[in-house]
C-alpha cells in the first residue's frame, strides 16, 4: 500500500502528487553503468531516476538491475544506462489517483514509480510499502 501521513482519511481523493516523495538522485541516460552504480551506492539509495537528453524522465534503474547487469556475460565497461534494460514507463502522472497508481504499480511489479508532469518531467517518486 502507498502510505503517507495525510492518507489516513481520504485515501480515495488523494493523487500521486499528494503522496510522492523527493525523486532522489537523477542521472543522464548517457551515464556509464559503473558510474551510475557508484552514484547509487554513494547516495545510499536503492534506485536512480534516469533523464533523457531533453531532461524528461527516461526511466528508473535499481541497484539490483545495475548489479545484475555488471555480473552478466554481456557486461561491457563502456555501456550506458540507455543501453540496458530498466523501467522506461509508463510513469505515474501527478494527477493520477492514489488507488490507480497503486494498482498500476502492483500490476507491473514495481516497488517505486517516477511521478511526472504532463510533459514528462520528474516531480517525485511513489513507493509501495508493505
Amino acid at each position: 500500500m502507498l502510505t503517507h501521513p495525510r492518507t489516513s482519511h481520504h485515501h480515495d481523493a488523494l493523487t500521486a502528487a499528494d503522496v510522492m516523495t523527493s525523486p532522489g538522485p537523477q542521472v543522464g541516460d548517457d551515464m556509464i553503468v559503473d558510474v551510475a552504480l557508484s552514484v547509487l551506492i554513494s547516495a545510499g539509495v536503492g534506485h536512480l531516476i534516469v533523464r533523457g537528453e531533453d531532461d524528461r524522465c527516461a526511466g528508473l534503474v535499481s541497484r539490483t538491475q545495475l548489479t545484475a547487469y555488471r555480473s552478466g556475460s554481456w557486461y561491457a565497461e563502456d555501456t550506458r544506462l540507455r543501453d540496458i534494460v530498466h523501467d522506461r514507463g509508463p510513469f505515474t502522472l501527478s494527477e493520477t489517483s492514489l488507488l490507480e497508481a497503486e494498482y498500476a504499480m502492483r500490476a507491473r511489479d514495481l516497488a517505486v514509480s517516477p511521478v511526472v508532469d504532463e510533459d514528462g518531467f520528474i516531480l517525485g517518486v511513489l513507493a509501495l510499502t508493505h
